[in-house]
Order: structure tokens, then C-alpha cells, then sequence
């Protein structure tokens, strides 16, 4: 029953018996309203004000953040720096829960000692140490897992709140830190926040007599036990470098040269002697190993001041004379190699993958991914998947190969007319129907990249970044059309210029993704897969590509694409060659590691719960500002 049909028509005629009903009504709503109003008090009383102390506010801090932000807990960043700021920066808040989502530093006992911190250990109980994960790989664990722990005298020795397990893979660091330790941190992190409002709970002691107790101290990792020889087995060489990637890299000679070593994939064709370059492929080199080979993408020289670069790229001239082993993205190969660009099909629907390393994006790869979408619809399919990578999907421009190049701006024009002419490509496909499949998280100029598609699914659980301030540039890649045709305007707006993460669960409900579902990325992939199979079997397919072309034709005539465009790269040229907002100081410190104070006065003095809230509020009564 609405509240409408019970107001009731001012009549002093009315029968006594009618009084009677009309201070009933009235006290039953005096009541329903009190109900409402002890309701809402009482989810504002478990919401808390936590928190982070954190040495970046990197996806892990993240997608925490997220989690606790949609619980309506107030959480304030605190990039740890030193002893005194973390003191100051607790006195201030005032919290009534610390957290360290990933902190490399000791927290200060005046503050363990008089507040609650919880510390993110990718560890299994007992497990201690800053090299757990590089350590799981390295000694073959099958199974791993994350323990939320109290902060105590002793480094990772406090009191166990919470711990979860997870099945090892063959895959980097940085991608078990991404996927498995990201969702076992969640789950224990929730889990530790239920307890901590419980009066009567006690957080286990760290007992190594207890069966369930297997980690043990574990020193930080060296490059003594990464190193590898060239003529050790395969297996041996991936297990190294995957273990320290992506930091520290492992050190290895190369042409008689010392670098540091990332991104390795199993070449199962090629054969070569033991540290030789035997082939090169899309800026990567192939080099023999004691058992057959391995392809190498990425480099930094080790001298001070290098970065990481495309193996080609890093390694200079000395690549000219390496024959190159071609494999495009649509030829059929058994076997593992390096292909960072391939196509599969199933019926009427095409799956073009592509799977760059950190999901930053070259010229020349923008260029070899625009060709392969056209060549994917030349393909006998009405429907294209765009996949992306298993770990990432897309962070826009290179801004590493930026940084190495003779000129950066001029290589930073040609990167992202590089990207603006691949999502161009994409919008102005109304033949075929275009889904965005998100099995990783997005940002900067990647999140336009999905949104060009007619579909965009992500898994859950992802986190996007449609912002591009942070390093002083306006962005491109059509967001000023993308954003917009999604979210409106004002949101697009509040969305590039206040630098906020997003969730998959907010970004679902705003209408800028489709959909979101599983927290697998099999699972994620597999019903991406049937829902593009279903799709293309509608009966009414052929209608739902003329309403495509048709919404096209109607978008060109309100503003034609092109303007969008040259409107966007109008204010990127300033920020190219002009400088106007320090692009080029901002993308060498983040190139270089280098923190800047701005990028963190960026997140700690910012009011994230209020922010959010700003631009978004799932329930009218939601009140913008915190209330203690």
C-alpha cells in the first residue's frame, strides 16, 4: 500500500467510527516512520570510520576501498611515509579501525598499541615475512592463501583474525597478487571487520605447534635465489622469473649484457643454444634454454635510472641482425608460444584476445590490434568479442616506451591517435555486434577502449580507473562520446576530473557496464562465451544491427565523431607540447617508482566517502557527508 491512498480528506462530518480509523492510520505511520528511522540509525551505527595506512594506494588498496566504501564505512587513505605522519595522520582521524592493505613500512607502537591494525599478509598462517608470494612460487606451493593478522611487536607475528587459502597456478606475481590474493583478502578482511564488532571474540595467538600453523619465518627474497642459468630446464627459468615478477625482475646476461628480466612465455617450436637470441616477435626475443626456449617481452638494463621496456626496444641495435619468427593472430599454432594478439572463433562468434604486458598499449600495438579487428571482420561471424588480457585489460597509452623515446611528445601524439583510430574503428562497426569482456581491471584510456562496444561485461569484482588527471593529461579515446552516451555528461565529468576508483557493483548500476558476474576468470570467460553465442543466435538479430545503425546515424547527426575527436586532441596537444598540467614531470615519476607529492596529497587529502557520494548515491537518503 502506497502512502497516497492513506491521506485522508479534512471532513468534520465525518462518522465517529472514521475518527477513530484516521488516528489509527496516523499512529501506525507515527510508528512505521520510527521503525524506518531506528533502521537507518542502526546501519549508520556499523558503519565505521577506518583507516588505511598503506604504502600505495594500489589495486589491492583499492578494491578493499571499494568493498568497505559500499558498506558505508568512512575510509581515509594515509600514504606511509614515515613514523610521524602515520601518528599524525591516526591523531587526526581519529579511526576506529586501522587497516594496512599493503604496507612495506612498521606501524609505530603508539599506535598498535592503542587501536587495532589490521595488517593484509599474503601468507598462510605463520607465514612471515616481505617475500611470501615470491617465496610460495619459488618453493612450489600448491596452495597459498592471505591472513589478516593484528599488528604486534614482531613483524607478521600478531594474533590471526582471519585467514583464507587459495590453489596456486603457473602464472607471474603480480597476477596471483591480482587475482587469488585480491579475493582471499576480501573474504578475509570482511570476515576480520564481522569479528572485530563481536565483544566477545578473541583473535587466535600464533602458535606454530597448531597442524593448521605451516608458514615459518621466510627472509626477504635476493637475487641469489632467483638467478638462473641459461641452460637450466624451462620450468626452472619460468618458475624464476615469475616468481619476481614484476619487481624485482631477475638479473640475467644477455649478450653478454646484465639485465633485468619479465614477462616469459614458453616457446615449445624453436630451438637454440643456451642463452642465445634465436628469433624476435612483436618486440620480444626468443632465447635458448638447456631444454628448448623462451620468449623474454620486457627488459631493463641494469645500470641506474633504467626502466622497462619492450625486450627489443630495450636492447637497442644489438636485435638488428635476429631473424624474425612471425605468427599472426589468426594463424593456427600447437604448443605454447608468445602471441600477444589471437583470434578464436566458435560458430558466428569471433574472440580476439589481447593480452599486453601491464595492459599498457604502443603505437605499434594499437596499430597491430586495430588491423586484427578488421581482419576479425572480414571472419565469417556477426558477433566480436573483444577479450582482452586474463590479468588486465586495458591501461591506454605506454607511457614507458613514451618515456624512452627521442622526442615524448611526439610519441605520445602518435600513441594515442595510435588508440583513438582502434576505438574509431570500433564505433563505426555496424555490421557486426561488439561486446567488451573484462576479465581484468581498466584504466585510463582502456576503460573508453571497452566502452566503444555495443555490450560491455566485466567480472566481477574488477576495479575501473576513467580518469587521466592524475598524470596531467585532458584523455582522449573518444570518453567525451563514450562516457557520456552511458553515464550523461555531468557524471562523465565528475568521473575523469575527481580521479575515483570504481567497482564493478557501482559502474553496473550507473549503467557504464552492462553486467557483471563471476569472480572467476574461466567462469567469466566461459558465460561471455555463451552469452555471445546466444546473442548471435537471436531471431531478432538483424533488427537489433539496424537499431545499432540506426542509433549510429542518429549520434552522427546531433555531433558528428570527428569533432568529438579533434575537440579531445585539441587539449591533449597542450598537454603534450604545452605542458599545461606537468604531464611530462608527472609521467616520469611514474615511470621511474618516484612518488610526487602532489599524487599523494591527491589521495590522502581527499574526502573519498563525501566524493563518491557526490557523484553517486545508490539510496536518496544516503547523506553525502559522514555522520559519526
Amino acid at each position: 500500500m502506497c502512502l497516497s491512498s492513506l491521506v485522508i480528506p479534512k471532513n468534520h462530518n465525518i462518522p465517529r467510527d472514521d475518527k477513530t480509523a484516521k488516528k489509527l492510520i496516523y499512529r501506525l505511520l507515527g510508528i512505521a516512520c520510527n521503525i524506518i528511522i531506528i533502521f537507518i540509525d542502526s546501519l549508520k551505527r556499523l558503519s565505521m570510520k577506518i583507516l588505511f595506512i598503506t604504502s600505495s594506494f594500489n589495486g589491492m588498496a583499492q578494491r578493499l576501498w571499494l568493498e568497505l566504501d559500499g558498506r558505508d564505512h568512512q575510509v581515509k587513505v594515509h600514504i606511509a611515509e614515515d613514523a610521524p605522519g602515520m601518528i599524525d595522520a591516526v591523531k587526526a582521524f581519529d579511526p576506529d579501525l586501522i587497516i594496512a592493505p599493503f604496507l612495506k613500512k612498521k606501524i609505530p607502537a603508539e599506535i598498535w598499541k592503542n587501536h587495532i591494525c589490521l595488517i593484509i599478509h599474503p601468507g598462510i598462517k605463520g607465514d612471515r615475512g616481505a617475500s611470501s608470494l615470491d617465496w610460495a612460487i619459488l618453493n612450489r606451493e600448491d596452495q597459498w592463501g592471505v591472513t589478516i593478522l593484528q599488528a604486534d611487536e614482531k613483524m607478521d607475528a600478531g594474533p590471526i583474525w582471519a585467514s583464507h587459502r587459495f590453489d596456486m597456478r603457473p602464472a607471474s606475481k603480480a597476477c596471483i597478487y591480482r587475482h587469488e590474493v585480491t579475493q582471499a583478502a576480501i573474504k578475509g578482511l570482511l570476515e576480520a571487520i564481522k569479528k572485530f564488532r563481536q565483544d566477545s571474540f578473541e583473535p587466535e595467538p600464533l602458535d606454530y605447534s597448531k597442524p593448521n600453523v605451516q608458514g615459518h619465518w621466510m627472509r626477504s627474497a635476493r637475487q641469489d635465489d632467483y638467478c638462473f642459468s641459461w641452460s637450466d630446464a624451462t620450468d626452472e627459468i619460468l618458475l624464476k622469473i615469475r616468481a619476481a615478477d614484476s619487481q624485482p625482475g631477475v638479473r640475467a646476461a644477455i649478450n653478454d649484457r646484465s639485465f633485468y628480466v619479465y614477462g616469459a612465455h614458453r616457446e615449445d617450436t624453436l630451438q637454440g643454444n643456451p642463452g642465445e637470441i634465436i628469433a624476435q616477435r612483436n618486440k620480444a626475443i626468443c632465447v635458448g634454454t638447456g631444454d628448448g626456449a623462451i620468449w623474454i617481452t620486457q627488459l631493463k638494463r641494469d645500470e641506474e635510472g633504467a626502466i622497462k621496456l619492450p625486450a627489443v626496444t630495450a636492447m637497442g641495435k644489438e636485435t638488428d641482425d635476429i631473424p624474425p619468427s612471425t605468427l599472426g593472430p589468426f594463424e593456427d599454432h600447437q604448443g605454447s608460444t608468445f602471441r600477444d594478439i589471437y583470434y578464436e572463433q566458435e560458430g558466428a562468434v569471433g574472440f580476439l584476445h589481447f593480452d599486453f604486458y601491464n595492459g599498457a598499449m604502443s603505437t605499434a600495438q594499437c596499430k597491430r590490434l586495430k588491423q586484427a579487428f578488421v581482419q576479425a571482420k572480414e571472419q565469417p561471424v556477426t558477433v566480436i568479442v573483444l577479450m582482452g588480457g586474463r590479468d588486465l585489460w586495458s591501461n591506454g597509452i605506454h607511457l614507458n616506451v613514451i618515456e624512452h623515446a627521442g622526442d615524448p611528445a611526439d610519441e605520445s601524439w602518435a600513441n594515442i591517435n595510435a588508440i583513438d583510430d582502434l576505438i574509431e574503428e570500433i564505433i563505426l562497426s555496424t555490421d557486426h555486434y561488439i561486446i567488451s569482456a573484462l576479465q581484468g581491471n581498466a584504466g585510463a584510456g582502456g576503460v573508453p577502449l571497452a566502452l566503444a562496444a555495443d555490450k560491455v561485461l566485466a567480472r566481477k569484482g574488477i576495479v575501473l580507473n576513467p580518469h587521466t588527471r592524475q598524470m596531467g593529461l585532458y584523455g582522449s579515446e573518444y570518453w567525451t562520446y563514450l562516457l557520456p552516451r552511458r553515464i550523461g555528461m555531468e557524471k562523465s565529468k565528475d568521473f575523469t576530473e575527481q580521479c575515483l576508483p570504481w567497482g564493478t557493483a557501482v559502474a553496473k548500476e550507473i549503467g557504464l557496464i552492462d553486467d557483471a558476474f563471476e569472480t572467476n576468470a574461466k567462469a567469466f570467460c566461459d558465460r561471455v562465451k555463451e552469452s555471445a553465442l546466444e546473442t548471435a543466435r537471436l531471431s531478432w538479430f538483424d533488427k537489433l544491427i539496424a537499431s545499432k545503425q540506426f542509433q549510429r546515424r542518429k549520434d552522427e547527426a546531433v555531433k558528428p565523431l570527428d569533432k568529438y575527436r579533434k575537440e579531445e586532441l585539441a587539449a591533449m596537444k597542450k598537454n603534450f607540447y604545452d605542458d599545461n598540467w606537468d604531464y611530462h614531470l608527472k609521467r616520469y615519476c611514474f615511470v621511474h617508482k618516484m612518488s610526487t607529492p602532489s599524487h599523494v596529497e591527491s589521495v590522502q587529502d581527499k574526502d573519498l566517502y563525501s566524493s563518491r557520494r557526490k557523484i553517486y548515491r545508490k539510496r536518496k537518503w544516503e547523506s553525502v557527508h559522514y555522520k559519526e
